[in-house]
């Protein structure tokens, strides 16, 4: 009874140590992705006005095209410009980070994972930040300037319809000087206007993960190609409720990233069916893949 005593207390520490080392790892890896993460911020903040030039570049070519020579975007409140700055270094700077935060991932999760699984997770690892900039960029040069011309440029085209009203019959000069009446003009603030352009690069380079998201989980066994097309009609009325709340209250935005996801989603379809054409070849090679129809004649080989 003495020694079974004495020996309990000896399995719980063995079997609590790898636990403990796991966890020293684990917050070494956290408090390395934190520093890299706080560096790279550092780092943006100290260029933050010229990447809060980048970012206003798509309204300020629409408001020259409109006719504004000398766009101007403003502040109301003293803090407003330096929490802004803020924003943008935080998310440059995970951005920029990335990187090292996905390789300390890797790093805690790669020792508990096989050959072919570490081979087969890996490509994932690389293609994500790829495809989050592909989509960052695709949002900044094409959506972008799309919902800033349409916006503006339906402000602009009401009040030259609100011109040719008042004088029906006569000709217009499109830009008259009016000595009453009140000017709606646009003045834009930075914060306002740097809201809506992070949300759409955040939100883009997220949809365009839905390939890597899918293709991982078709190799993991959790969907399947098959799976995927039975619920396509499904899919279809959740992209276009992520559409919605996603994108400025404009239709030609909506129908675009609606595009955009829904051409992702048919992509990923077709790497789902290529993981599962490969498993089965490789299982076919092994002499371990099983027909349908075999198991319904023989169901007992299930179990075996």
């Amino acid at each position: 009874m003495t020694q079974e005593a004495t020996e309990a207390p000896d399995e719980v520490e063995s079997s609590s140590a790898p636990l403990i080392e796991h966890l020293a790892e684990l917050r070494t890896r956290l408090i390395r992705s934190v520093l890299a993460f706080v560096v790279a911020m550092v780092f943006c903040f100290a260029f933050g006005s010229a990447i809060l030039d980048f970012l206003l570049v798509p309204i300020e070519s629409t408001m020259r095209q409109l006719g504004d020579p000398n766009p101007v975007m403003i502040f109301t409140s003293p803090q407003e410009y330096f929490f802004t700055l803020v924003r943008i270094s935080m998310v440059f700077g995970l951005a920029l980070s990335s990187p090292v935060i996905a390789h300390q991932m890797w790093r805690f999760v790669a020792p508990g994972l096989y050959r072919n699984e570490q081979d087969a997770f890996l490509p994932f690892i690389l293609a994500s930040p790829a495809l989050f900039l592909l989509g960052a960029s695709f949002a900044h040069y094409l959506v972008i300037p799309m919902a800033m011309s349409f916006f503006l440029g339906f402000a602009d085209a009401s009040s030259i319809f609100a011109a040719l009203v008042s004088v029906p019959g006569e000709a217009v000069d499109l830009a008259p000087e009016i000595d009453n009446g009140i000017d709606i003009v646009f003045t834009g603030k930075v914060n306002e206007t740097l809201d809506i352009t992070l949300k759409m690069i955040v939100a883009f380079g997220l949809c365009f993960q839905l390939p890597v998201l899918l293709t991982l989980m078709g190799k993991a066994g959790l969907v399947t190609a098959e799976g995927l097309g039975n619920v396509r009609k499904y899919a279809v009325v959740g992209i276009l409720v992520l559409a919605a709340f996603v994108t400025p209250p404009d239709v030609i935005t909506q129908v675009v990233l609606f595009v955009v996801v829904y051409g992702l989603y048919e992509i990923s379809i077709f790497l789902v069916r290529r993981v599962e054409k490969k498993r089965e070849a490789k299982l076919r090679a092994e002499g371990l893949w099983v027909e349908d129809d075999d198991l319904d004649e023989h169901p007992d080989e299930v179990d075996k």
